[in-house]
This record gives structure tokens, C-alpha cells and sequence, in this order.
């Protein structure tokens, strides 16, 4: 049987952003595709779940409060069904043409929430991720770990902000338990330490600037390894 487009090699560049919510992960990522734009590149932004119209349904039902009583499993699935569309529909063909995909989480938020806070375990989402996902890896990954409990904090504030301004409800995962979070954080950290040339890690409370200013020049690297930009020095 033949492999998903996505496990054939592809002259793009993915780039994924992973981190707790409220963890400065979307203001980051929106600086930097504004910074990729400065270059001249028109990267290709999307996130996880969502980004496609079966993904947005999919994205509704699993982040609603009111999608109460989900097992593991289902929620597994449905992430893993959202990134099949999001991969097929916009990262594939992206990557395919030779763009730069900003993606707002993949595979690695998988095993920290499902597999770590859901304790499912990594093995199932990565063997999960051969099949589904042919194995699709990126080619930078930038994580965020601000402290624990600050991200917490911003991330319940602003998604009842959003509920209460929108009407929808996003808070599904926000309401879980601090020890559910801390695996999560505890599985992204063991995630770095599996894959360093991958991962870029970021730990710690910094401003938003110095964060930026980081996570340009790691971005900015390993572009001109991949001649995609030029080298400055």
C-alpha cells in the first residue's frame, strides 16, 4: 500500500509551535510568520485542531465544555482524524509547492495531553502517527514552557473572555486538573529531551521580545541551512 503524500519528501519547511495554552504561543507564532513576510516568504499558517472546515468541527466538539464524558480514546481519534484532513487538505500540498508551513500544534501536542495528561502513553500516538500521519515530521518544532501555573492562569482567563464576547466555548481542556497539566508539561520536556535537533526548547518566564528575538534566530538558522533565506554574517 502506498504511503500518504505526506511521508515523501517535499522541498517546504515545516515549523510547528507547541506549548500549554496561555503559554505565548500564538502571539509568537503570528510575530514570527509577520517576520517571515519581512523576508520575503509567504509561509502558509494553520493550526491544530482546525484549519480545514471538517477540522473546525472537529475542533468545536472537542474543546466544547459542554462535550462532556469523551474517553481517551475518542479524543485520540479525533485529533488524529483532524490532523489527517489538516494534512491532506493544506500542509501536504503546502509543503509539496516548496512554501514554509506555520503550523500551531501537531503530533507533539498529541502525546503531551493525550499521551501524557490522558496517560495513554506515547507509544499509541506515535505508532498512531506512522499510520495516519506517514510519519510527517517537522522540521523545527519551537516549544514554549513558561512557569506552569502563570500559563494556566492566562489561558482560563482569556478562554472565558472568549466564551463570553463570542459564545463559544473553548474550554473543555482548561477545565482539567493541575496534576493532568503537569504531566502534559512533564511529557513536552521528556519530547525535547527525545528529539534536540528538533525541539527548541524555551523555558522559563522571559519578555516577549527576548522570546521573539530566540526564536527568530532559530528559525532564521535553520532557514539558510535549508536555503530558503540568505545568511546575514
Amino acid at each position: 500500500m502506498a504511503l500518504p503524500l505526506a511521508s515523501r519528501e517535499h522541498p517546504g519547511f515545516f515549523l510547528t509551535f507547541e506549548g500549554l495554552d496561555g503559554s505565548g504561543k500564538t502571539t509568537q507564532l503570528l510575530r514570527l510568520v509577520t517576520w517571515l513576510h519581512a523576508q520575503g516568504l509567504e509561509p502558509v499558517q494553520t493550526r491544530q485542531p482546525g484549519g480545514t472546515l471538517t477540522g473546525d468541527k472537529i475542533r468545536a466538539l472537542l474543546l466544547d465544555s459542554k462535550s462532556a464524558n469523551l474517553s481517551p480514546l475518542t479524543e485520540l481519534a479525533m485529533m488524529f482524524a483532524d490532523r489527517a484532513q489538516s494534512i491532506q487538505e493544506v500542509i501536504a500540498p503546502a509543503l509539496d509547492s516548496g512554501k514554509i508551513v506555520v503550523c500551531d500544534r501537531f503530533t507533539d501536542s498529541t502525546e503531551a495531553y493525550q499521551g501524557g495528561g490522558r496517560q495513554l502513553g506515547s507509544e499509541i500516538v506515535l505508532d498512531l502517527h506512522r499510520l495516519i500521519c506517514g510519519n510527517l515530521q517537522p522540521d523545527l518544532t519551537i516549544l514554549l514552557l513558561p512557569n506552569l501555573q502563570a500559563s494556566l492562569a492566562r489561558a482560563r482567563r482569556r478562554n472565558h473572555k472568549h466564551t463570553a464576547s463570542t459564545g463559544n466555548d473553548e474550554n473543555r481542556f482548561e477545565a482539567e486538573t493541575d496534576p493532568f497539566f503537569q504531566r502534559v508539561y512533564d511529557q513536552y520536556r521528556a519530547i525535547a529531551a527525545r528529539e534536540p535537533l528538533r525541539v527548541v526548547a524555551i523555558e522559563g518566564d522571559h519578555s516577549i521580545e527576548v522570546v521573539e528575538a530566540r526564536i527568530i534566530q532559530a528559525v532564521a538558522s535553520r532557514l539558510v541551512q535549508a536555503n530558503l533565506i540568505k545568511s546575514n554574517s
